[in-house]
């Protein structure tokens, strides 16, 4: 799979989505990220291996804390692909606003 796949993959879950939102606002533990939600700390853990497979976050090591920090780098490339889509939809929403505006001038409308 490409880091696009991985990454695409582990925004697939709203859990995980949710995990990333939190990590926004800086290092969390696994107990941490766990609190909001309505399951099991290893059930979180199986999110967060899909999160680090991805690229997403990292995983280091304090003392008897194992911090989870968000790394957006794999974002890019998906804000990247995603941007050819947002020019596409842009372009449409133009050439619907001439027609638009063509049909208001045969018409003579003023509004």
């Amino acid at each position: 799979m490409s880091v696009l796949d991985d990454t695409f993959a582990a925004l697939a879950d709203p859990t995980r989505r949710a995990i990333l939102a939190r990590l926004r606002s800086g290092e969390a533990t696994v107990t941490e990220l766990a609190r909001p939600f309505a399951m099991s700390q290893p059930a979180i853990s199986k999110h967060l291996k899909v999160l680090e497979r991805a690229g997403l976050i990292t995983r280091g090591k304090d003392a008897q804390r194992r911090p989870c920090r968000l790394q957006a780098e794999p974002l890019k490339a998906a804000t990247d692909w995603l941007e050819g889509y947002s020019r596409f939809w842009e372009d449409r929403y133009r050439q619907l606003d001439d027609l638009l505006d063509e049909l208001k001038d045969e018409r003579g409308d003023d509004g």
